[in-house]
């Protein structure tokens, strides 16, 4: 797609944590236009075998991810035509994301009340996605894990740096989450998604703060369709 129509549909989502904080932040539906649609059938993923250094890492991963429950931090996004947006993200766990970005971009993403709600102010377009057909859905649980429904189908660990790519078990086709860490101290340095039509959009935090207070209000959803 060339359209800024089609470009809308090409956001995705995504969440991430860094030394001790859990931040969210988009990438893009392009899910959005087929979330509505039923998913076909999909094998299960194929897992890998992990080391037991690997399943250590993992656990301080998770240690990381579930943390901290509230997160605010700007961010700045590559999408898979290769545009640059920056905007501001702000996270509440259990189930809540706002992602601002900034002008002329007349975007907005709300997670809330198992939703993920995607505004286009200058189309005057709003898109609406299960969050459980998002890799978000996996990040913004009460509890975070990389273990039980969730299919770990990479890791590495070199060079100072810890990265670990999942999918949902029961849904492969959704779309895949990559988290790249620093490995001491663990602390986030970027992620990427590929959405469920192999678009890849990747994501980079500065000027993070967690723990929080986030005023009432910030997670309202966007006015959404019939």
């Amino acid at each position: 797609m060339t359209s800024r129509s089609g470009k809308f549909s090409a956001l995705c989502l995504a969440l991430s944590v860094g030394g001790g904080v859990s931040a969210l932040a988009p990438v893009a539906p392009a899910m959005a236009q087929v979330a509505a649609q039923a998913a076909p059938p999909a094998d299960a993923p194929q897992g890998i075998t992990l080391s037991a250094s690997d399943k250590v890492w993992l656990g301080k991963i998770e240690k990381a991810l579930n943390s901290v429950t509230t997160f605010q931090a700007h961010m700045q996004q590559l999408d898979a035509d290769g545009k640059r947006t920056t905007g501001v993200v702000l996270m509440q766990r259990p189930g809540q994301m706002r992602l601002a970005y900034d002008p002329p971009t007349p975007l907005l993403l709300v997670a809330n009340q198992g939703k993920v709600v995607f505004r286009d102010n200058q189309l005057d377009q709003t898109t609406v996605i299960p969050m459980e057909r998002t890799p978000l859905g996996l990040l913004l649980r009460q509890h975070v894990s990389l273990a039980n429904d969730v299919t770990i189908t990479g890791f590495q660990h070199e060079g100072g740096l810890v990265q670990v790519t999942v999918v949902r078990t029961s849904s492969p086709g959704d779309g895949s989450l990559t988290l790249v860490f620093y490995d001491n101290p663990v602390a986030l340095r970027s992620w990427s998604v590929v959405d469920a039509q192999g678009r890849e959009t990747r994501v980079t935090l500065f000027d993070v703060k967690s723990g929080i207070s986030i005023p009432a209000g910030t997670f309202t959803l966007p006015a959404q369709p019939e």
